[in-house]
């Protein structure tokens, strides 16, 4: 999710002197969903919560299609068949986040009967189904992102323990992407935060690898179509100083901070065993930024299995987006020259880049007044033309009946619909 920091702003400003170009973003969660929340999508109504019951019952005779079947792929060859990605954005990672970013916020708050639909819903998505994801692979996605806040429902008592029926709930979303043949991505999203912001280094590690053991654990035995990546955006970033404000961190503590906590999370996957010995995973960059991550100071981590890593960046074109040069040829130039860096960084030593979140429309206040392209579907198409030439996966970041109906099943615009079916199929031609 999207969210620019005046040090992006910044940077942006004087980027524009170079290549008239903007940067990319730093911490980003905002859009649609974020911290802060309206009053529309915060306020569960009557009948997401009957939605919810239904679903839940339905839900308990719903059987996995998944295979347990692990085929000898490499990170690049799993990338050309994720193909282009959704987002169940604003749903398994909403939580109650009023005040979140005040050290007053010590906890996480509970909701209505505290069940998994609680927090499913409370962001304003309605309950996931079968025919939602199945509508999503129908419309040309062949990856499912599901961000997942594993902090609800979990009890303050200091152990980390994950709720069993919150588990379970994402357990069966899963399901959902293995009876559709989709790649399912299961991630930490926001509870990062929550744990990074309060915590030293060597207490993240622990913490981090007391959760990643329980969810490995639990999706041992599945297939190669189950990806894990290791957090969301909040790698390198702030953290709560000595008087309870949230301060940025020295970009050495940063990138010290990322390398340690990716290596944490991919050892703890491996030493569950099972699929999960060679299962792909994806490990975040800084901040999820480009310039960040492309930096010396980013590091893969070791891994016991070969050929088994991908590393997540965000939006390509972020910083044009929010300085709205959107549309010309600032957009192009610096969308592309972020695009090379990842190549020389990452594709190039043959480690595949997964765009965990990409944009999903346009809207007019950030085309530039002289833009040449002009349409959001059009720009759509540009930005996904560009990604998946450069052997990236993108991952649209998609929220309630933002691209795609969850209703409908189907994605709302026909010109959009087009672009994700022209893409979608020059990539399985190329494959």
């Amino acid at each position: 999710m999207r969210k620019l920091r005046l040090a992006a702003i910044v940077t942006a400003m004087a980027m524009l002197m170079g290549i008239a170009g903007c940067s990319q973003n730093t911490v980003s969660n905002a859009d649609p969903g974020s911290s802060s929340q309206s009053s529309a999508q915060t306020e569960e109504s009557s009948t997401a919560t009957e939605e919810s019951s239904t679903a839940s019952e339905e839900s308990d005779t719903q059987q996995s299609g998944d295979t347990g079947e692990m085929r000898d792929m490499t990170a690049s060859e799993y990338a050309k068949e994720m193909g282009i990605g959704i987002n169940l954005g604003n749903t398994m990672e909403a939580y109650d986040a009023t005040n979140c970013e005040k050290i007053t916020y010590t906890w996480i708050p509970t909701r209505g009967d505290n069940t998994p639909q609680d927090y499913e819903t409370c962001w304003g998505a309605p309950v996931t189904t079968q025919e939602m994801i199945d509508g999503m692979k129908a419309e040309g996605f062949n990856t499912v992102r599901i961000p997942v806040f594993w902090g609800n429902m979990m009890e303050d008592d200091g152990t980390y323990t994950i709720n069993k029926d919150y588990m379970a709930r994402v357990t069966e979303i899963v399901d959902y992407c293995m009876n559709a043949g989709v790649y399912a991505v299961v991630n930490i999203h926001h509870f990062d935060e929550f744990i990074i912001r309060r915590n030293d280094l060597e207490s993240c590690k622990k913490i981090f690898n007391t959760l990643w053991t329980q969810i490995a654990e639990n999706f041992k035995d599945y297939s190669d179509y189950l990806v894990l990546e290791g957090f969301n955006e909040y790698l390198g970033a702030q953290q709560f100083n000595e008087d309870g404000v949230l301060t940025d961190i020295p970009d050495k503590e940063g990138y010290e901070l990322t390398n340690v906590l990716n290596q944490t999370f991919v050892d703890a996957v491996r030493a569950t065993g099972g699929n999960n010995e060679k299962r792909l995973l994806i490990v975040s960059g800084m901040y999820t930024n480009i310039d960040k991550t492309t930096g010396d100071g980013y590091v893969m981590p070791n891994d016991t299995a070969t050929d088994k890593l991908m590393v997540s960046v965000h939006y390509v074109d972020n910083m044009c987006f929010w300085t709205n040069q959107i549309g010309g040829k600032t957009w192009l130039d610096y969308s592309k020259a972020q695009c090379e860096l990842l190549k020389n960084k990452f594709t190039a030593a043959g480690i595949p880049v997964f765009i965990g979140e990409t944009t999903a429309g346009y809207p007019a206040e950030r085309f530039v007044k002289d833009a040449e392209h002009t349409d959001s579907s059009e720009c759509i198409e540009i930005m996904l033309d560009m990604i998946t030439d450069y052997g990236f996966v993108p991952v649209m970041w998609d929220v309630t009946d933002n691209m795609y109906s969850r209703t409908d099943c189907r994605i709302i615009s026909d010109s959009d619909r087009e672009v994700i079916k022209k893409i979608s199929e020059k990539l399985s031609s190329a494959e």
